[in-house]
């Protein structure tokens, strides 16, 4: 499977075209609304949250209700945009010297701005920060609603959380199963399941908005019902704890990825970080531990994949870093767009969605797929083959 994105942040609407899904997968655009719904959330998002009530609208490749093995077209439009036609309109203006379009010149630091204007040769920093937007990541959420999808008909759950915000660290993390790790972050504001650190948190966002600064954080994806074999280790850039690391950097303001226990094992012997296996014929191989986070040689162990992902604070401050004018060289205050204060609830809904995409996309690249039941048959066959191994 693979998708492309398209849209700018205040433009008319955001896009992706999906290819690869298999057919027969129930979906609805209500389906997909509710995690734009779940992305939109969380305590320390600013006022462009009110504006926008993100939408999906299903223009292809869905017909009453079920996948045609096509392309999906998926649009959200932008409600903001009848404020910004003149400043994001596709058409030239009249008048180049137009006051209005709302030039900027003065590149924020931590932000694509500088780079992606001496890339392109903008004078008009306007040009990148449209596209370099977290906006983007509502169409990411949405072509991972439909791999969500997917998995759950294979029996593969999803959820994520919030671990810290600003140094503040969840310690009474206690769930059962990922549907319960699920409904407890949907119960707390910050998606953090420990009530005690979720009010800490809450306190700290609001003393960063106050001094008009930021917080960043750390988000965790646990994914369960992933049978052993999932990747490869043949190649590079076939393995799958690989791609899912890629990609989670790829959401913008994500500097690092661990999964299981991490960095940790840089600093504790091997005997304390790699998992004994063991065999029943109930569940067939197993780990007795799941420090490694489900992944063994780039493949799927089997066990639950557990992947943190750090979230540096958003670089747009309404006590703005020191910049430079690219037309006069001066020293100036770096501009200023909408933004948060944290974002780091929203952040582990999308990186939820990424680790389904690359989850569904292994799947579907690893068995049979053009059809959904052929693809659910598949699947249970190389279960029960892992199991009597």
């Amino acid at each position: 499977m693979r998708y492309l994105t398209a849209g700018e942040s205040h433009g008319p609407q955001l896009t992706t075209i999906i290819e690869g899904v298999p057919s027969g997968i129930p979906i609805l655009a209500e389906e997909i609304n509710v995690e734009l719904r779940r992305r939109q959330g969380g305590y320390g998002r600013g006022r462009r949250m009110q504006i926008e009530k993100d939408t999906a609208q299903i223009t292809s490749g869905v017909r009453h209700g079920y996948t045609l093995g096509s392309p999906i077209a998926l649009v959200v439009e932008n409600n903001d945009y009848k404020h910004w036609t003149n400043i994001m309109g596709a058409e030239p203006l009249e008048n180049p010297d137009y006051e209005g379009k709302r030039s900027i010149t003065k590149p924020r630091p931590g932000h694509a701005d500088l780079n992606g204007a001496i890339k392109y040769g903008f004078r008009d920093v306007r040009n990148v920060l449209e596209r370099s937007s977290a906006r983007e990541t509502t169409v990411r959420v949405a072509a991972g609603a439909i791999a969500k999808k997917l998995l759950s008909e294979l029996g593969i759950t999803i959820a994520s959380h919030v671990i810290e915000i600003g140094g503040v660290k969840a310690n009474n993390i206690d769930y059962h199963n990922v549907e319960d790790l699920h409904n407890k972050a949907e119960n707390s504001e910050v998606r953090c399941i420990d009530a005690e650190a979720t009010e800490n948190m809450k306190t700290l966002i609001d003393e960063a908005k106050q001094k008009g600064d930021s917080l960043g954080g750390i988000v965790e994806v646990v994914v369960e019902g992933m049978p052993a074999g999932v990747g490869s280790y043949v190649h590079y850039d076939r393995k799958l704890d690989s791609k899912i690391a890629g990609a989670i950097v790829s959401i913008n303001a994500f500097k690092g990825v661990e999964f299981g226990i991490g960095f940790k094992a840089g600093s504790i012997p091997g005997s304390e970080v790699h998992d004994e296996i063991a065999y029943s014929e109930e569940l067939g191989y197993y780990r007795l531990s799941n420090r490694a986070g489900g992944f063994e040689g780039g493949m799927t162990t089997g066990m639950p994949i557990v992947v943190r992902a750090v979230m540096k604070p958003i670089p747009t401050l309404y006590k703005p870093l020191k910049s430079v004018d690219i037309e006069t060289k001066e020293v100036y205050e770096a501009s200023i767009e909408r933004s948060d204060s944290c974002a780091v609830p929203a952040a582990s809904v999308v990186a939820e969605h990424i680790v389904a995409w690359e989850i569904a996309n292994a799947i579907v690249d690893q068995f049979e797929s053009d059809q959904l039941e052929r693809l659910k048959k598949n699947i249970e066959d190389y279960r029960e083959y892992a199991r009597e191994f």
